[in-house]
């Protein structure tokens, strides 16, 4: 089964690009089968991995919170399970 776990922050003011490097120089370990970021207005983050593993798998890694001062709200995260790939 292949789940995908979403990882979503937005930004202080003026630290999008701030919160992007600091995003992209997480490590997971193990590393994901995928791993996908995204930008989107409001100096938002998105980050979704894919994982080989049942939708309630504990122990996978996940992106810690970045530091408070690059925050402009708490980190949102979901989990999902794969149903269709077209």
């Amino acid at each position: 089964m292949t789940i995908a776990l979403m990882w979503e922050a937005r930004a202080a003011d003026g630290r999008g690009a701030r919160l992007l490097e600091w995003v992209r120089a997480q490590a997971l370990d193990p590393a994901p089968l995928r791993r996908e970021t995204f930008t989107a207005p409001a100096d938002r983050v998105l980050v979704v991995t894919w994982w080989d593993a049942p939708h309630d798998a504990d122990g996978l890694p996940e992106l810690p919170d970045p530091p408070g001062e690059l925050l402009h709200r708490p980190v949102h995260r979901w989990r999902f399970e794969s149903t269709e790939v077209s």
